[in-house]
């Protein structure tokens, strides 16, 4: 969506590295460095983790942030330069994501409640194959998964773990999630599912004594888990702005072409 704006007020923030901390000074001399409070758009310095991390934290301000790549994969992120960015800004495109709600039971009896805007994996802990039973919306879909691990994507993940472990790439306005498994075992050829955005998945893990599972939300890791529900939060918007012809939709075709 086009997004013609001129904004005033802007927020820099960098990630810990040095090249990110470099030109968090140049552009705050350069541009100012508004507080969160009172900007108008933040711009987020670093790489992808940096960028999930900034989206997380400031969710509930109802900012668009537009993403400079000092980091290593930027696939969120637009180059960097530092000329001409309210110029840049006000002529953004702008993708709203939604993130995942994570709801992990561990063995204990604890639940942890999470979000992730690329994904949410799980992952053996220790040296033998996880056994999952996974449900869309109540109803049991696959009895048992023996696997490394399963995970659940975003359109805007597709392109990160979800890729690397040969699930689909989904175009940002799809409302659908994608479903992998990572090196599953049996069913030996089953390669995942394509489900509706508004579906809750849920993940049993089986024999969770003998083979431990871990649930990661983006960042976020809860270990020895019993149960993970996934679903869909229409409620929380992230919106990231793009620079023309740079957008979401198009590096995620770009993506399945190299």
């Amino acid at each position: 969506m086009s997004h013609q704006q001129t904004y005033r007020a802007i927020a820099f923030v960098a990630s810990s590295v040095p090249l990110a901390q470099e030109a968090l000074s140049v552009l705050s001399g350069k541009y100012g460095n508004a507080p969160l409070d009172q900007a108008q758009v933040i711009v987020a310095l670093g790489g992808d983790g940096f960028m999930l991390s900034t989206l997380h934290a400031t969710q509930t301000l109802d900012l668009p942030v537009y993403g400079m790549n000092r980091g290593t994969v930027g696939f969120l992120m637009n180059a960097y330069a530092e000329d001409d960015l309210p110029q840049r800004l006000a002529a953004a495109e702008e993708a709203v994501l939604n993130p995942l709600v994570m709801e992990a039971v561990d063995r204990a009896g604890v639940s942890h409640r999470a979000l992730a805007i690329n994904e949410v994996s799980l992952l053996r802990q220790g040296a033998q194959a996880a056994r999952l039973r996974i449900s869309v919306d109540g109803k049991q879909r696959l009895s048992e998964l023996v696997c490394d691990g399963a995970l659940l994507a975003t359109p805007a993940g597709s392109t990160a773990y979800n890729y690397s472990a040969h699930g689909p790439i989904l175009p940002i306005g799809a409302d659908v999630l994608a479903l992998t498994a990572m090196a599953a075992f049996r069913p030996r050829r089953w390669r995942g599912a394509l489900l509706p955005k508004s579906a809750t998945v849920r993940f049993d893990v089986l024999e969770p004594d003998k083979r431990p599972v871990m649930a990661d939300a983006d960042a976020k890791s809860v270990r020895d888990v019993i149960s993970v529900e996934i679903r869909s939060e229409p409620a929380i918007r992230h919106r990231l702005l793009f620079d023309p012809g740079h957008g979401l939709d198009e590096r995620l075709l770009r993506e399945q072409f190299v």
